[in-house]
């Protein structure tokens, strides 16, 4: 994982000032090496957060980047703020609240505060870790609305399970051998996914606390591929379906069966999967969202404007179906917004 530059300057404090030129500079450079790690949008549909390697966090408004009236500045966040000292590796929205994680904790914001630029933490939690010295990143948050609860995971190889009611944490899953990458939840069930640097997927029934399954990607001889390890960095799910990949290929599986059913014929590594209709969308090293068939057909490539790409969030908010966008985003400063799957409409810059 990238680290943070030390004492990296929150953007949208300083640009109503005039800046010296090593300001400037300075800046610069932060743009230069910046990469977005994570992205959630807002429960009214029409702001999108951006979360940053410099542990800053962007708000875009969304409704006036789509305008008709659009210009330029439209496209620049309406605040940043600083809300970790480390990278801000994940984030999701509640009915109310913005939730980002960083290195050992997990923040919580009042999205009405943030949209009138009062930007400041409602709380912060930090999971029973096993010794008070271990700070390790957390990787992925996932929302299960049906317990009203907040699962946390990343570098101590733990699923932690918050209560978000009490803040209080409820549990912890174990059985990863190496830290996690992605989660994602099976909502009928309910279960929910795991992949990690180990090269498993892990599924957990949420009423036992207890994992139900496992399936260890790359000792499949279709989907292996050791020269790119067996790390799982991107899975999701959809009923009795899931695809994943990292190391080993793009995969499309039967879960009932623990059946490998459709190899997507993609070299890169894949960092960033989810269904959307009768699609599959990828996106990994290189610059392109990709739009799979489900049999394993490349539809389309659709390039944006970040040399790889880490996060894609599908806006489907139905208060703001005008806003109805994907987005992307990663190794840049830019937020690469797409109003259909056909081509980049334009791109948000921090």
């Amino acid at each position: 994982m990238e680290r943070a530059v030390p004492h990296a300057v929150p953007l949208g404090q300083v640009a109503s000032c005039s800046l010296s030129p090593q300001m400037e500079v300075f800046q610069a450079l932060q743009r230069l090496h910046m990469t977005i790690f994570s992205q959630s949008v807002s429960p009214c549909g029409k702001f999108l957060a951006a979360g940053n390697n410099y542990g800053q966090i962007a708000i875009f408004s969304l409704s006036a980047a789509l305008s008709s009236e659009a210009k330029e500045e439209s496209k620049n966040p309406v605040v940043t703020f600083q809300a970790h000292d480390g990278p801000v590796y994940s984030m999701v929205s509640t009915d109310r609240h913005l939730l980002s994680a960083g290195d050992g904790e997990v923040k919580a914001w009042l999205w009405a505060e943030i949209l009138k630029k009062g930007c400041k933490e409602l709380w912060r939690r930090q999971p029973p870790y096993r010794t008070s010295l271990e700070v390790p990143e957390i990787n992925a948050l996932l929302l299960v609305p049906k317990e009203n609860s907040l699962i946390l995971a990343g570098g101590d190889c733990q699923l932690h399970t918050m209560d978000l009611e009490t803040g209080a944490f409820t549990r912890a899953l174990r059985g990863h051998t190496d830290y996690i990458h992605c989660l994602a939840l099976r909502e009928r069930s309910p279960e929910v996914l795991s992949g990690g640097e180990d090269g498993a997927v892990r599924l957990w029934d949420l009423r036992t606390a207890k994992e139900v399954q496992t399936i260890e990607v790359y000792k499949h001889e279709e989907c292996s591929r050791p020269h790119n390890g067996r790390w799982i960095g991107c899975l999701a799910t959809d009923s009795d379906w899931m695809v994943c990949g990292g190391g080993p290929a793009l995969t499309l599986w039967h879960l009932r069966s623990s059946t490998p059913t459709t190899i997507f014929p993609m070299r890169a590594p894949q960092k960033h999967v989810t269904f959307y209709q009768d699609l599959i969308l990828s996106a990994g090293q290189g610059r392109c969202v990709n739009q799979w068939q489900l049999s394993g057909e490349l539809k389309a490539q659709v390039p944006g404007s970040s040399p790889g790409l880490l996060s894609l969030s599908l806006n489907q908010q139905p208060a703001a179906p005008e806003c109805k966008v994907l987005t992307a985003a990663g190794n840049s400063c830019r937020v690469d917004v797409f109003t259909n799957l056909g081509y980049r409409a334009f791109s948000l810059s921090f």
